[in-house]
């Protein structure tokens, strides 16, 4: 169970992982100051999620093991973040369009996880959802300004989402772990958080005056550990300070 368990948590802090490190990127790059203030906020939110994780689950590993060693020491196969999230930052619709669409399954996913026997993790998500809420609120109202706005902005906006759909399949794609850890009370059900994914997207898009994709296209495989090219760059600059003093503390 504790590798189980162990695996989960990786999964869990993957995501907000690698979204933070993207977020991050844009740290200056914002569109205006308040924007690029809020971006960065949201990225330091996901990593303080991701430490919880990660601290949890180094705890469970034990060997001396830090939450440093499970975010930097993995190699990429080893990185459960689903394919949506290291998508690159292409323009401000991208960056919100991403957002939304994970957030959107952030959200009802810690509602689920709330209720988890696991009480780490219970408390994870409590704490972790009055932020998510936040983040919610922010890209929403992003697409909608941005969908409902402009000519120009509408069309950016359903061009970055018409590009980003064929990754929100995989976020429903139960694996066999995730499938242990609900049948267990400590995971979430993905069935009910798409219930919930499906009606908020929708209201969103009919008030943003955007069309939901009705293409069947879809991409997978991040939770296994097959990623896209991307991956590889991230983790070249999220790792580089560890792979080049190795074993450094703060």
């Amino acid at each position: 169970m504790n590798d189980q368990l162990y695996q989960y948590l990786l999964l869990l802090g993957d995501n907000p992982l690698i979204l933070g490190h993207r977020l991050s990127e844009l740290c200056g790059h914002g569109p205006s100051l308040e924007t690029d203030i809020a971006l960065t906020n949201i990225s330091l939110d996901l990593f303080g999620q991701v430490r919880h994780y990660f601290q949890y689950a180094a705890k469970l590993n034990g060997e001396n093991q830090t939450e440093d060693d499970v975010a930097f020491l993995r190699y990429e196969h080893q990185y459960k973040n689903t394919l949506l999230v290291e998508q690159p930052n292409t323009d401000f619709a991208y960056v919100i369009g991403r957002q939304f669409l994970f957030d959107a399954y952030h959200l009802p996913l810690l509602e689920q996880l709330m209720a988890s026997k696991d009480k780490q993790i219970s408390a994870i998500a409590h704490k972790s959802i009055k932020e998510v809420k936040y983040h919610h609120r922010f890209s929403s109202e992003w697409v909608k300004r941005l969908g409902d706005g402009t000519e120009a902005s509408h069309q950016k906006m359903q061009t970055a989402i018409e590009d980003l759909w064929p990754f929100v399949a995989e976020l429903f794609e139960e694996t066999p772990l995730e499938q242990a850890m609900k049948e267990e009370g400590i995971g979430a059900d993905l069935s009910q958080v798409k219930e919930k994914y499906d009606a908020d997207v929708q209201n969103i898009f009919e008030l943003a005056q955007l069309q939901r994709p009705d293409h069947q296209y879809t991409q997978s495989g991040g939770k296994k550990g097959v990623h896209s090219e991307q991956l590889g760059y991230i983790l070249a600059d999220l790792q580089y300070m560890q792979r080049a003093y190795p074993n450094m503390t703060w």
